[in-house]
């Protein structure tokens, strides 16, 4: 069931150019579902469709499966337990090893280093129990290899199931831009996949908790972590008590974090913000300053503490580029992001799209786990209409499976709405503070975009700045952007969701162009 253009037995010479894209062998026709990306998400998807009898192909950016949520150190590290940096191991490995059993068996088609592009559907089959059906065939364009020996590649499919997680929400200060100034997220992939620190003595700020785990590793990993600095206050929990209680591995899993930091002795300071980071040649301090209910820095109460490293991240952004190319309608999540509406089994207001984990909303591993099996069994019953599922007691395994999710994503809300960030934050940003790196656009320029020259959204100021027209793309300074031009973030339609070598798109098929 070949989908790619090249047997793996044999890697393409390298030419200068990329292969084009060769389609399928004739007779194969199309594998049932396509899933992008292997994260907990896309793996819990991709192996639950196998069993249930689906073939199926599985494209991900990254070289291992696991996504950035289960990263794998460097084979040549020789890092001897790996589990131990990481939470739910054990459940990851258990479907990492089904995934392999699915791909020597012939079920499942893994083609890692493949960073889908573009999508695009086939002609409609009709109509499916007052849905419309799912498109005939889609196909999906990826980017595979590495440059300088990147070549194009394609799969077809009769569904596809979009999982490409997340990446982290920055809100930038003035200073953020010096080096040892890294994601919180990125920390803990340094870690994880690296076995490296970022510093010795490491400042852990922000918002969400994200930041009690990675200064939990980080200290137990041997750095020196003078405070995690939490931007909001653990009382917006208060009112969600009901929420808390059915969720009790939730409760555990914040007293294992809270005792973790306690025996580092490492200091937790609520409703604090890192407000600039000082240095010369790399980061040698930051200000830390009390912040009020709408995260405006409070005068007299900003004081300065000594590190190497600053780990910073206010939670995480859907990555949402594939499916809003696609058209899929998107929602306001309870923590400020965009996530993609859903219904009950995981369907897209696309037909022929499903999506699982973070793009539906932001939730953590566990409800990605259950959203992807969700997802695989909806993703079964509507390409086999009428026909019985093959595993014994489905239906009660879905009914179970919705519960969770609903639990799990009430929970997930609830952390959402306590760590969204307050209107005020911009207070810490003076006019020269840099807010797109990658096109180096001072707050002052998007100010005057937005209040002198009648900038009435993010995309006007973008074209009258160049703020978010740089690698990146808007990733690293939307959500900045739109706070500072006064508007809610907004998801991009854009063509492509990453860069794509001129090359492949001379070689597309007249139907796909």
């Amino acid at each position: 069931m070949p989908t790619s253009p090249s047997d793996p037995a044999e890697p393409p010479r390298s030419t200068g150019r990329p292969s084009p894209p060769q389609p399928p062998a004739a007779g194969a026709g199309p594998v049932d579902l396509a899933v992008v990306g292997a994260g907990p998400a896309g793996l819990a998807a991709a192996v639950t469709a196998a069993g249930l009898g689906l073939r199926v192909a599985v494209l991900d950016a990254g070289d291992r499966p696991g996504g950035q949520y289960y990263r794998h150190p460097a084979p040549g590290l020789g890092a001897a337990r790996p589990e131990a940096l990481h939470h739910g191991w054990a459940e990851f490995a258990t479907r990492e090893a089904a995934l392999r059993a699915h791909e020597a068996a012939g079920r499942i088609t893994y083609l890692p280093l493949h960073h889908v592009w573009t999508v695009v559907p086939g002609e409609a089959a009709g109509t499916d129990g007052g849905h419309a059906a799912p498109a005939a065939e889609w196909t999906l364009h990826a980017v595979a290899g590495h440059a300088p020996d990147e070549r194009a590649a394609l799969v077809t499919a009769r569904a596809v199931l979009i999982a490409t997680g997340s990446y982290e929400r920055q809100l930038p200060f003035p200073g953020w831009t010096l080096p040892g100034v890294v994601g919180a997220g990125g920390a803990q992939a340094m870690l994880k996949g690296g076995l490296v620190l970022p510093g010795k003595r490491v400042v852990v700020a922000g918002s969400g908790p994200l930041l009690l785990a990675v200064a939990g590793s980080l200290a137990a990993a041997g750095a020196a972590v003078p405070a995690v600095v939490e931007a909001a206050a653990y009382t917006a929990y208060a009112g969600r008590v009901p929420v808390l209680l059915r969720n009790p591995g939730k409760l555990v899993e914040a007293a294992v974090h809270g005792g973790a930091l306690a025996r580092h002795h490492v200091r937790l300071l609520t409703r604090h913000a890192v407000t600039e980071a000082h240095g010369t040649g790399r980061i040698e301090a930051v200000t830390v300053a009390r912040l009020d209910r709408d995260w405006r820095p409070l005068p007299g109460t900003a004081r300065r503490i000594p590190c190497d490293a600053l780990a910073v991240g206010h939670g995480l952004v859907p990555q949402l580029e594939l499916a809003t190319g696609l058209g899929c309608a998107t929602r306001s999540a309870p923590d400020g992001t965009v996530a993609l509406e859903v219904d009950a089994g995981q369907r897209t207001t696309v037909p022929g799209i499903w999506s699982a984990g973070e793009t539906g909303g932001i939730g953590g591993a566990r409800l990605a786990l259950t959203e992807g099996e969700l997802a695989a069994h909806s993703v079964a019953a509507a390409l086999r209409p009428g026909q019985p599922d093959p595993a014994p007691g489905a239906d009660r395994r879905v009914t179970r499976l919705a519960r969770r999710r609903a639990r799990l994503r009430a929970f997930a809300d609830a952390m959402g709405a306590a760590h969204r960030p307050g209107e005020g934050w911009t207070g810490w940003l003076r006019d020269d503070a840099v807010v797109c790196r990658c096109e180096e656009v001072p707050a002052g320029r998007i100010r005057e975009a937005a209040e002198d020259l009648g900038a009435r959204d993010a995309r006007t100021v973008k074209l009258l700045t160049r703020a978010g027209m740089g690698w990146c793309q808007g990733r690293m300074c939307g959500p900045a952007v739109a706070a500072l031009a006064g508007r809610e973030p907004a998801a991009d339609r854009r063509p492509f969701s990453c860069p794509v070598p001129l090359s492949h798109l001379a070689e597309l098929p007249a139907t796909d162009r």
